[in-house]
């Protein structure tokens, strides 16, 4: 009996693993259904598979992304009295993390100890991408390091990798340089994809010359850059605008046997563009083919941006016949920087044109496409229209974004609707647009240009009773407007308490002070604020330089004015 039962216990295992192997090749809407059918055909058989076989099958559901469903399968198994294994345990707490739901993933580590397994590092790997998962990385840096100050598990190369990432996702880029250094010194040598991850938040942190300097490291280590690596440098470098050095730098690249892609060339086209420099642009696409790479809908749209800022809307739509001829459909990008070329040559009646021609061929407006279009209808001086637009917008259900209102509250003000403007932004209410520092810049603004200083001041003080830090932009427009409606002493208060903020002043702060000083024919205020203006690098402009020379005596006469003149003189020569 024994043998009629093994053969049939082992053909049920083989069927049952060639039936997980179909699943794991498997696609479409139907596999998860065959997983469940099949699972509970495995639950029925008596006696059970085992772990193993179930562990299997659950793997395939979690690389579906059903972690519910996996997290059920388990505790089913569980129900049937099923040991399961520290591979099954490992799993569940994954799939709590991520369903977002860590603390759960600790709740399961209890589990682990309480069955007598030790936790491995795949558990702790796990529980350490969970908390970044979660973006709690302090906790996570937490975990790691009691892990190495107590001993409790060698960290590996994913261990590290996860932390590093986690650092670097909430721009603690040193600290990820840091761990990188103690791995470089220890035993678990750091790897391309942990330079990779450095490389590209050290570039996210405009700190492109360290950027250079880990890579040329990197590469003196013998770790070989991948595609990955060049293409985050070669973007750092185009953010910077140099260019040169990144086209340089994908020449290194493929003497290094590092083949760029698509992408790569587009993150030159792109920077070359917003450059004004669309021949270069051109070149680098000539490149691309040679190289047997088909330029795509990002490549042209790249084109079509550049042509269109330099004004060269025939140029760019050109661009768009050649696209059309490669059977690359123009999208609504592709349209928008055309409408944005019309608008910015005042052509704002082609501009209206080609919005409704793609909403007649089927294109959908972006929020960006219609911002273009109201900044394009109050700038040519039709604000109704803008306005009429705004409404159609939000009829078809474009929600309006911070974006818009800057532009709608701007053309308002620059067209005297200041109560309009302001009512429309009472009406947000307690929306997070309220609190864009930037709104409130333009608002006060325009309550001072429109003639309402009281309702500019209010605005102001309304902003500091919110929380909100001004930004230099902030302070010189009230510096203005205190100047403008005669409160100096206020206006001086201001900018001494701006640096107590974090904020210093500049030199549009400096200009509009001193020359109200100046006005005021309080020359020796104006004369501290000069050197200390001077002293910081910056220099005062025509208007105010104009009224300087004005206040100094007749030749052989020495004053304060005069020594600032000469002063400025000697820096300017100096440069």
């Amino acid at each position: 009996m024994n043998c009629t039962r093994f053969p049939l216990r082992f053909y049920s295992t083989y069927h049952s693993n060639q039936r997980i192997l179909h699943l794991k090749n498997a696609s479409g809407p139907t596999k998860v259904d065959h997983a469940l059918q099949l699972f509970d055909e495995m639950l029925q058989r008596q006696p059970p598979p085992s772990i193993f076989q179930f562990t299997q099958l659950i793997s395939v559901i979690v690389n579906m992304k059903h972690y519910s469903t996996a997290l059920s399968f388990i505790n089913r198994i569980k129900l049937m009295g099923i040991p399961t294994d520290l591979h099954t345990i490992n799993i569940a707490i994954n799939c709590y993390c991520r369903l977002n739901q860590v603390s759960y993933g600790f709740a399961f580590l209890a589990t682990v100890f309480k069955q007598g397994h030790p936790p491995d590092s795949t558990t702790y790997n796990t529980l350490i991408n969970g908390l970044v998962l979660a973006d709690r990385v302090f906790e996570a840096v937490e975990l790691f390091k009691k892990l190495l100050r107590e001993k409790i598990c060698e960290p590996d190369q994913f261990m590290y990798g996860t932390v590093i990432n986690g650092l670097c996702k909430v721009g603690h880029t040193s600290k990820a340089l840091e761990l990188l250094t103690v791995m470089e010194s220890g035993s678990c040598k750091p790897c391309v994809h942990h330079y990779s991850t450095v490389v590209d938040s050290l570039c996210k942190d405009r700190m492109v010359d360290n950027t250079v300097e880990l890579f040329t490291k990197m590469t003196e280590k013998g770790v070989r850059a991948n595609v990955i690596t060049y293409n985050s440098l070669i973007r750092g470098l185009c953010n910077f605008g140099r260019e040169t050095e990144a086209a340089k730098m994908l020449i290194d690249m493929e003497e290094e046997g590092v083949s760029p892609g698509v992408y790569t060339f587009n993150i030159l086209v792109d920077s070359f563009c917003k450059k004004g420099c669309v021949k270069d642009a051109e070149l680098a696409v000539q490149a691309m083919v040679r190289r047997g790479l088909n330029p795509d809908v990002i490549t042209y749209n790249a084109l079509v941006d550049g042509y269109c800022l330099r004004g060269e809307i025939d140029e760019a739509e050109n661009v768009i016949d050649r696209m059309m001829e490669k059977d690359i459909v123009p999208d609504i990008i592709t349209y928008s920087s055309v409408i944005n070329g019309y608008c910015k040559k005042k052509q704002i009646d082609k501009a209206r044109h080609l919005f409704q021609e793609i909403q007649d061929k089927g294109l959908i407006p972006d929020v960006i496409t219609y911002n273009i279009v109201l900044q394009g209808l109050f700038e040519s001086g039709n604000p109704a229209t803008a306005k009429e637009l705004f409404n159609k917008m939000q009829a078809k259900g474009h929600a309006p974004d911070i974006c818009t209102y800057r532009i709608l509250f701007h053309g308002m003000f620059n067209n005297f609707q200041c109560s309009d403007a302001l009512a429309l932004f009472r009406s947000l209410g307690s929306n997070e647009l309220m609190k864009d520092v930037r709104l409130y810049t333009i608002l006060i603004d325009g309550c001072s240009k429109c003639g309402k200083p009281n309702l500019a001041l209010d605005l102001f003080d309304e902003l500091l009773l919110k929380g909100l830090k001004p930004t230099i932009r902030t302070y010189n427009v009230m510096a203005r407007v205190y100047c403008r409606d005669g409160l100096l002493v206020k206006c001086k208060e201001m900018v001494r308490k701006m640096e107590d903020n974090g904020c210093l002043p500049d030199s549009v702060t400096y200009n509009v002070i001193v020359q109200e000083l100046l006005k005021q024919n309080e020359c020796q205020e104006a004369a501290v604020f000069l050197e200390e203006m001077i002293n910081r690098g910056f220099f005062p402009d025509s208007t105010t330089f104009s009224m300087v020379l004005h206040l100094i005596p007749n030749v052989g006469k020495e004053s304060r004015m005069r020594t600032i003149v000469q002063k400025l003189i000697s820096v300017e020569r100096k440069d």
